[in-house]
């Protein structure tokens, strides 16, 4: 089955990341290795960015709650582990105690 999205075709979760926003998830989160420089010029294109789209913070909060509700129960499916068994402290008796 293909998914597309607005004529795009979105193929990995990426794609429907990027389509949602707009923008590559790289130019928000940065990438390993990446120079000052790059990273100056990258966090320089997202002000600019944001500039021009002040509404853009709100809609990913929006992507992100819908992401999270319709994944709530795979996100919340916590299984408590068991800890270590306690252990008995001896009773303390006579002088010392």
């Amino acid at each position: 089955m293909r998914t597309y999205i607005g004529g795009h075709q979105a193929v990995s979760t990426n794609d429907f990341i990027e389509l949602a926003l707009g923008t590559p998830v790289e130019l928000w989160l940065g990438e390993e290795g990446e120079t000052e420089e790059e990273r100056a010029a990258r966090l320089d294109a997202a002000r600019d960015i944001l500039a021009e789209s002040p509404g853009l913070p709100d809609a990913v909060t929006r992507v992100v709650a819908e992401v999270i509700e319709a994944h709530a129960p795979e996100l919340f499916n916590v299984v408590p582990l068991p800890g270590p068994a306690k252990r008995r402290r001896p009773s303390r008796k006579g002088a010392a105690a």
